[in-house]
């Protein structure tokens, strides 16, 4: 792999992450930007004890724009983007409308394709297993920034999600406090060890393995399941078979075989509905925070679908977004057989 490493016109840095040694991608980015304004302010929430990020200049970030204007499409003769480069493989740059920046954090947009017509199911397996160098490389590097705690790579795709940009993109947040989720799994796992003197994240792997009705796929390396308490109406829980912490820790056969799992697991939500365009999804990867609970977490990948059926969502309503009290309406065993149905032939 190769990264080159450069800066847009208003400061931000942008790396483009190529396969064996690659073209030169250091193209001058001449557009007149204004400095970055970003102002964003970290509160807790003092009966509940959770963070939340308060980033009130996003209300002006680019929303829809038409596919001529995709602000992630490679830059042409009259049509300068967010990507100085005329073709790229894989970009990370920082983003123009962060939710944290500064003391508070980082926030990078992940391009998995300069193709704005595709998807990450799309990919072949050598550009998914770039795109995981990627998001590797960049957890190592900013969990090494001073005052990052955790860092997130996620994927929201679909307008159902709220994505504002078509084009084939992610997410990586560089957290200055430990995330609610996180901070939730943490504490369970601490109490967990302390009453039985196992480790939760291996037993929970172990019994879906053991019971398999929810089990998705198996291959040496990983294992993707439906959980058992499942919040969302398709949700697949992808680990490595053996635990790690993060994404840098990964050994080389389970990065070796990551990028066919993952590919067959987005191919099999795009045919879950008998409907014409990609099943809306998000793809979070959860891993430990920085210098804290690392020994116990498990590395894993959650991705789900907001669609219920070919032509209901399952909206977050009173008891989800009022009370955090999940309510779901497909049954995680018949979750399981369906996406094992769809499985590729």
């Amino acid at each position: 792999m190769k990264r080159t490493r450069s800066r847009l016109a208003d400061g931000r840095e942008i790396l483009y992450y190529d396969t064996g040694d690659g073209p030169s991608r250091a193209v001058t980015d001449t557009r007149p930007l204004d400095a970055p304004a970003a102002a964003s302010e970290v509160r807790r929430d003092p009966l509940l004890g959770d963070t939340v990020v308060i980033a009130s200049h996003r209300q002006g970030r680019t929303y829809l724009p038409p596919a001529d204007a995709c602000p992630l499409c490679p830059s042409a003769e009259g049509r300068a983007s967010e990507i100085p480069a005329s073709d790229y493989e894989v970009a990370v740059f920082e983003n123009r409308f962060p939710s944290l920046s500064g003391d508070t954090g980082r926030c990078e947009v992940i391009c998995f394709t300069p193709d704005h017509r595709t998807s990450f199911a799309d990919l072949d397996e050598e550009r998914a297993a770039l795109v995981l160098a990627a998001w590797t490389d960049r957890t190592a590097e900013l969990s090494a920034r001073e005052g990052v705690r955790q860092v997130y790579c996620f994927e929201n795709r679909g307008a159902e999600i709220g994505v504002t940009l078509a084009h084939p993109h992610g997410q990586i947040y560089a957290f200055p406090f430990i995330t609610p989720r996180t901070t939730r799994m943490l504490t369970t796992v601490a109490a967990h060890r302390a009453r039985t003197g196992g480790n939760l994240f291996d037993e929970v792997l172990a019994g879906e393995r053991g019971e398999g009705t929810r089990i998705v796929l198996e291959t040496d390396h990983w294992t993707a399941f439906v959980p058992y308490a499942a919040r969302w109406p398709y949700e697949v829980h992808l680990y490595p078979r053996h635990r790690v912490p993060d994404l840098p820790a990964l050994d080389d056969a389970s990065r070796a075989e990551f990028p066919r799992v993952y590919l067959e697991l987005l191919r099999r939500f795009d045919r879950l509905f008998d409907r014409p365009g990609p099943t809306p999804y998000i793809s979070a990867w959860h891993q430990a925070p920085v210098g804290e609970g690392r020994e116990e977490f498990a590395l894993h990948l959650e991705l789900f679908t907001v669609r219920r059926t070919a032509d209901k969502l399952k909206h977050l309503a009173g008891t989800e977004s009022g009370m955090e009290a999940y309510m779901n309406d497909v049954r995680p065993e018949d979750a399981a057989a369906r996406l094992r149905e769809v499985a590729s032939r």
